[in-house]
């Protein structure tokens, strides 16, 4: 006896908290129930989601300046150390691609973006060529309108 009361009591608490809706078309119709709480849950869930969206690194095609391309490992060391002192805002990549190093600076979406670092750059370095490289960039998406959440 007791577990029938309190199973009505339950299915009488369970329904004074839900939300009815009726969907209607030409076959029939549909009742849903929901708890007003999931709402807000949905809501907070799609906030956390955008901030991770916001702090994660994504990747794009893009540019990269080429400072160095050498067989020698302590050359491209050497240089890779240099444009971590003198440009220390930028990325810098140290590949190996067999049998040659390289060293690219930067994670830039166009090249009117990478032109002024690579003037820089050549200018450091006259004897060397100094050149844009298209490749996969890193970048963090700070455009918070992108990401609107509906």
């Amino acid at each position: 006896m007791k577990i029938i009361i309190a199973l009505l009591f339950a299915m009488i608490s369970f329904t004074g908290f839900s939300q009815q809706m009726m969907i209607t078309d030409s076959i029939g119709s549909v009742t849903v129930r929901k708890d007003i709480r999931l709402d807000i849950l949905a809501a907070k869930q799609a906030e956390i989601n955008h901030k991770a969206v916001m702090m994660n690194i994504t990747h794009a095609s893009g540019y990269r300046i080429q400072v160095i391309n050498t067989q020698s490992r302590d050359d491209a060391n050497n240089v890779k150390t240099e444009m971590l002192r003198r440009f220390p805002e930028q990325k810098t990549y140290l590949l190996y691609k067999a049998p040659n190093f390289k060293v690219r600076v930067g994670n830039f979406l166009t090249q009117r973006e990478a032109e002024p670092v690579r003037k820089m750059i050549a200018a450091l370095y006259p004897a060397r060529s100094i050149f844009l490289v298209s490749d996969r960039v890193e970048y963090r998406p700070i455009d918070e309108e992108s990401y609107d959440i509906e």
